[in-house]
Parts: C-alpha cells; sequence; structure tokens
C-alpha cells in the first residue's frame, strides 16, 4: 500500500522578509539585496546590531480575546500569520469536525520577554507585576492558545528542538495524516525577539553586528530574527506536497553540529529516500546557512557529499535573520514559493560579499537574477539546531 501523499495547501507566513505575500515574493525573488534587516540597538541597549525585525508597517492584532496569560508577544505574532489561514481552516473544522484538525507548533521562546520583564518587576520591587502568571511562559502555550481561537480540538502541542522546531512540526504533522489520526493539520513555528535570546546568544558569540554573510571567509555569526510561519496541511492535492522529510540526532556537543557534517546528510538523504527521489531530481537546495564557522562547514560538507555542485543553493537568512525555532516553516514557506506560481523558475539569491571560504567544498551558489527557466518541482529545506538536532523537507510541486 502506498503511503498517503501529503500537501501544503496553504502558506502564511510574516517576518523581516514580508509581512504579506507580494512583499516576500518581491523580496525573496529581488535582483539587489533588500534592505529587510534593521540595524538596532532595541534588544541589546549600547550595542548596535542587525536583526530581522518585523517590517515597520506590520501591525500585530490585539488579543483581548485571549485569557491574560496567553496575551504574550509571541502569541500575538502566530495570530499574525494565522489569520489569513482562518477562512482555510473554519472549512476544515466545518468539513471534519474540530477532533479531526491537529494543531503542532514549533516554539523556543515563549513568553520568554513577559517572563523576563516579570522578573525585573520582581527585583525593583519585590513584587511581580498585577496579574502575572507564569503560564505565559510555558512553551505549550502558543499551542493552547491557536487551538482555543481556531477552535481545533485535535492533537495541539509545541515542538521545541530549537531552530529545527519548525521544520519538525511539519514533519510531525505529515506522520499525523500518513497515520490516519487527523484529516487536517494546522503547522508551523513561530519565535518572537527578546533581549534575553539576543543576550544569550551574544554570549555564544555567535552574533554578527553586520548583515550575516554565509559561506563567506569572512563569516562572523547570525543576525537574530523573529518570525512566525504556518502552513495548512491536508491529504486533498494541492498547490505543493512534502514529498519526504529526514531527521537525525548528532549526539555530538550541545551547541556545535558534528563537524564531519554526517547527521545533516542523513537527514537530507532521509527526506530523498522517502519522496522516491534521487538527488539529481533536486532544483534549489535552501540552506540553514547561519554564516557561523562551524554551521557553514559542517553543512558545505553535507551537501557537497550529497549533490557535489550539481545543485543551486542559497541561504535566505541575509533575508530574515534566523528566527530560531520558526526558522524551520518560514524557510519552508519561502520554498513553497518557490514552487508555486513560479512558471520561469526564479530561485532567490544568495546574498554575501562573494568571497567563498577555500576550506569549504564549493557549491553552485544562486546569484541574483538566477532562474531555471521552467516550473521548478522539487526544492529541499535544511534546518540544524542546537544538540545536533537535524531535519530536512523535501517539498514538491503538487
Amino acid at each position: 500500500m502506498t503511503a498517503a501523499s501529503v500537501y501544503l495547501n496553504a502558506s502564511s507566513a510574516i517576518s523581516a522578509a514580508g509581512a504579506t505575500p507580494e512583499a516576500l515574493r518581491a523580496n525573496l525573488f529581488a535582483p539587489s539585496l533588500p534592505p529587510t534587516l534593521t540595524a538596532t540597538e532595541a534588544y541589546s541597549p549600547g550595542r548596535t546590531l542587525m536583526l530581522g525585525c518585523l517590517p515597520a508597517d506590520a501591525v500585530l492584532p490585539a488579543l483581548d480575546f485571549a485569557p491574560p496569560q496567553q496575551r504574550s508577544r509571541n502569541n500575538a505574532l502566530a495570530w499574525a500569520a494565522m489569520l489569513p489561514l482562518r477562512p482555510h481552516i473554519d472549512a476544515l473544522v466545518a468539513r471534519w469536525g474540530p477532533q479531526r484538525v491537529a494543531l503542532i507548533v514549533g516554539t523556543s521562546t515563549g513568553g520568554l520577554d513577559e517572563g523576563a520583564l516579570a522578573a525585573d518587576s520582581y527585583r525593583r520591587t519585590g513584587a511581580f507585576p498585577p496579574g502575572f502568571d507564569y503560564a505565559v511562559q510555558e512553551l505549550g502555550d502558543v499551542a493552547a492558545f491557536l487551538a482555543s481561537a481556531l477552535g481545533v480540538a485535535g492533537p495541539a502541542y509545541v515542538i521545541s528542538t530549537a531552530c529545527s522546531s519548525g521544520a519538525k512540526a511539519l514533519a510531525s504533522g505529515a506522520r499525523l495524516l500518513r497515520a490516519g489520526v487527523v484529516d487536517a493539520v494546522v503547522a508551523g513555528g513561530v519565535d518572537a525577539l527578546s533581549p534575553f535570546t539576543v543576550a544569550g546568544f551574544s554570549a555564544l558569540e555567535a552574533v554578527s553586528a553586520q548583515r550575516c554573510n554565509p559561506l563567506s571567509l569572512h563569516r562572523q555569526g547570525i543576525n537574530l530574527g523573529e518570525a512566525a510561519a504556518f502552513f495548512v496541511m491536508t491529504r486533498d492535492a494541492g498547490p505543493v506536497r512534502l514529498a519526504g522529510w529526514g531527521e537525525s540526532q548528532d549526539a555530538h556537543h550541545m551547541s556545535a553540529p558534528d563537524p564531519s557534517g554526517r547527521g545533516a546528510l542523513s537527514a537530507m538523504q532521509q527526506a530523498l529516500q522517502g519522496a522516491g527521489m534521487q538527488p539529481a531530481a533536486l532544483d534549489y537546495i535552501n540552506l540553514h546557512g547561519t554564516a557561523t564557522p562551524h554551521n557553514d562547514a559542517m553543512e558545505s560538507l553535507a551537501v557537497h557529499a550529497l549533490v557535489g555542485e550539481g545543485c543551486a543553493v542559497s541561504s535566505t537568512k541575509p533575508l530574515s535573520g534566523h528566527s530560531l525555532a520558526a526558522a524551520g516553516a518560514l524557510e519552508a514557506a519561502l520554498c513553497w514559493h518557490v514552487l508555486h506560481d513560479n512558471p520561469r523558475g526564479r530561485l532567490p539569491a544568495h546574498w554575501w560579499d562573494g568571497e567563498p571560504d577555500q576550506a569549504l567544498p564549493a557549491l553552485q551558489v544562486v546569484g541574483p537574477h538566477t532562474a531555471l527557466g521552467r516550473a521548478p518541482q522539487a526544492v529541499l529545506s535544511n534546518s540544524f539546531a542546537f544538540g545536533g538536532s537535524n531535519c530536512a523537507l523535501l517539498l514538491a510541486a503538487g
């Protein structure tokens, strides 16, 4: 018996790369580097950093309808991305019943900022702010909030495996659909910027003050960002298919990847195997591409072992910043747009200084104006996380 196909019927995302589908596509396929990142001290007083903040015209919705403990900025960001999908979700709930619709969210920040502000208030005054509820910090809070707000009563849970969380949420949703546990899944990821997060990554000396420079000899680290991206997933035919996925665990180091790239390669190979495809079938690979020395070195080895220089690759983090747990879902959304309504096969450029690190295996890096000359058929999106948690998603034209 052939496993049921899983389709990504609709997609919605909000990030520095764009708050609307039109803005996102314009930046994704721009002929020159769009000014999507922001130089700011807002999250690092006294130190200007390049961050993937939301566009100036993006206004997050008020959550007055939610209980106080669910009114976090992280939840507002998730709700902003969810609103365009609401008609699709309402139709699925009406068709299948609320118990047959699941919700899976990748996140790592939760109500971290609200908790930090409450802790600061406690240090200064000896009391938490009136009405503060620790539940706002619980990682599962966003799933509970979204399920209640959407009227979804199927399985609803959070995956928190750092920067692979959003990608793993899609893989988890696909498994539920293939197992027949539910008939529809809303899956994706969200993480909001916070001074706490910026300080933590700065302490690891992983943050660049300039726009990140993936694969470059001069790369200095990541640009943190925030995003939310979600998909409606069903077994009904749609524009894009989640054809395969792969997951692996390095078990090498808490904050550094296995330098051999074996875990990353295994995840990509599993995704291809699940899709019944060979590496030559890939039209494009969206790199995790964080611009840290260790990640880029490891990923270059793994991707070169898979496709050599035979497949176009780029990192889109110079457009969006690294949105942590949301990154895998956001970059799957970018790949969704590469596959959907793209007859010329335009590809996202790899924005960098053009000076490759000669210690890394050479890859076929996408330049501006690059197009396949035909509609893309299959793309791979990589997400690699702290603790060596790897996930690769293979998206194919429906």
